[in-house]
């Protein structure tokens, strides 16, 4: 079993720790974060007094952080200190070029390094059931592997440092996409007088079948329970999704690769957190669909 730093124990990050610790491995964590400090310690996780002292002396070191600054503020503590050859995992979603910064800091220090955000939701976290996206050295994801398998149940190496993240942007991209035309369709479905059921049937089994409809479905009461069914509260909140699309938008930028799709749907996400959706699940974006008036969205 490993000592391992784990860093950020927000409503992902204290989940994943927890599975590290049931596992066997030597954990301690940092937040700063009053609460989320009790909650780790009620769940036995040491607690260190900073970033840096979680990372001393531990052969892993774990990030789950809410952006990229906020990553790079924790790598300019945590790298000086870091035993050489130890591994950085930094599972945040953030920016290709910022990944791809940090993995150049950690291989100065004589650090292994992966970019590893993750898919799968807080259900996923707490379950170990993650799919991650890694991106680094088959080193360094090697050496990550009995750590990710507590926490994962697929893990996937893209490719070099960067790849992870441009892995997961690429895929929530397409994700804000295809919610975006499954709450279109099940919109216009209901002012043509057919019934969400009879939508769902006719497309979960046709060409229009995506997992919005088969597995997430924006309407309740048809498909598998989904927070639709649940007044829309988030698995996967409107606000991350909005950040995910932004960052796909911004490397979209930086590549100077054409994404009208995508950069159309990160707008009306915008629109959509503007008008009632804060707090709401992303697919509950189809209640601002069907307020809006054609031609003014």
């Amino acid at each position: 079993m490993s000592k391992i730093g784990f860093i950020g124990l927000g409503n992902m990050g204290l989940p994943m720790a927890i599975n590290l610790k049931k596992a066997g491995h030597d954990v301690q964590g940092f937040d700063t974060v009053p609460d989320q400090i009790e909650k780790a310690k009620a769940e036995g996780i040491a607690i260190a007094a900073s970033a840096a002292d979680a990372a001393r002396g531990a052969e892993i070191i774990v990030t789950m952080l809410p952006n990229g600054a906020i990553v790079s503020a924790v790598y300019a503590q945590i790298v000086p200190v870091a035993t050489r050859g130890a591994l950085l995992i930094d599972s945040s979603t953030i920016d290709v070029s910022t990944a791809k910064s940090l993995h150049g800091q950690a291989s100065t220090a004589g650090l292994l390094s992966l970019d590893a955000p993750v898919s799968g939701g807080i259900g996923g976290a707490a379950a170990g059931t993650l799919t991650f996206m890694c991106g680094g050295s088959r080193e360094a994801f090697e050496k990550a592997g009995p750590a990710l398998d507590v926490m994962g149940g697929k893990i996937i190496l893209c490719g070099e440092g960067g790849a992870g993240q441009a892995a997961k942007i690429c895929n929530n991209m397409l994700l804000s996409i295809s919610m975006i035309g499954a709450c279109e369709a099940f919109a216009l479905a209901e002012k043509l007088g057919l019934s969400a059921q009879a939508a769902f049937d006719v497309m979960s089994t046709s060409s229009g079948s995506c997992w919005p409809v088969n597995v997430y479905c924006p309407v309740p009461g048809v498909g598998p329970k989904s927070p639709a069914d649940n007044d829309y509260k988030p698995g996967f909140a409107a606000e991350l999704m909005l950040k995910d699309a932004s960052l796909a938008q911004q490397a979209a930028t930086e590549v100077g690769q054409a994404t009208p799709m995508g950069q159309y749907a990160a707008t009306l996400y915008q629109h959509f957190l503007a008008n009632g959706g804060a707090g709401k699940d992303f697919s509950g974006i189809i209640e601002y669909l069907k307020r809006a008036q054609r031609g003014n969205v």
